[in-house]
């Protein structure tokens, strides 16, 4: 019970502190310095994502090819 508690109040403190950090970032950047950090984060993730995707499909061909799997039925 105490542990839930304690937890709990974790929580809530760490939400409060982001909520309070996001707000001040925000009244400091302002509105379209604000629009391009976030179109920069998205930027990133998306470069992220497409160099994880060809990593996977990297790994992929050379697993196909040590264990001798047919690589033209994929889909």
């Amino acid at each position: 019970m105490i542990k839930r508690v304690f937890w709990l109040a974790a929580g809530a403190a760490i939400g409060v502190i982001a909520v309070r950090k996001v707000s001040a970032m925000k009244s400091a950047v302002g509105p379209e310095g604000l629009n391009r950090a976030v179109a920069q984060l998205t930027d990133s993730v998306a470069d992220f994502a497409d160099v994880f995707r060809q990593g996977m499909l990297e790994r992929e061909t050379d697993l196909r090819a040590a264990l001798g799997v047919d690589t033209e039925h994929r889909s």
